[in-house]
């Protein structure tokens, strides 16, 4: 049985936002082994990941979470950046992507409160997990 995980690295989320894409970037992945093993050995060049969340996958390839997270959330073109050296599943999210998930989530439940809390990268996380899944 397999575990998504997503992590994030902080000096490929400075570069991004230094080139323009977002500082809110994360890398999406699927294995049979512990993620933390593979998270510490990094991606890109960028040896500075940390686990964010991680999640039973059953089933689920890499592949296919890839492509079912990017029908919703853009994927940075590994090709289009080699800074990153051809590493596919690395995502830029929007803060409203979540926010939205989250007060979506929140009004389905019967919450009374529905304001966006302020985010955190578990809180993106959670919202690319929940997606890749589905």
């Amino acid at each position: 049985m397999g575990t998504i995980f997503v992590a994030r690295s902080a000096s490929l989320s400075d570069w991004a936002s230094d080139v323009g894409l977002s500082k809110h970037v994360f890398k999406l992945g699927v294995t049979e082994d512990d993620p933390k093993g593979l998270v510490a050995t990094g991606w890109a060049g960028f040896p500075t990941w940390v686990l964010l969340k991680q999640a039973p996958a059953s089933e689920l390839t890499e592949d296919a979470a890839i492509e079912k997270l990017a029908a919703k959330v853009k994927m940075v073109d590994p090709t289009l950046y080699p800074k990153i050296k051809g590493v596919r599943g690395i995502f830029k999210v929007t803060q409203a992507q979540v926010e939205n998930h989250i007060v979506v989530a929140r009004a389905l439940e019967g919450s009374t409160e529905l304001l966006a809390p302020k985010l955190k990268p578990i809180d993106y996380a959670a919202f690319m997990i929940h997606n890749a899944l589905r």
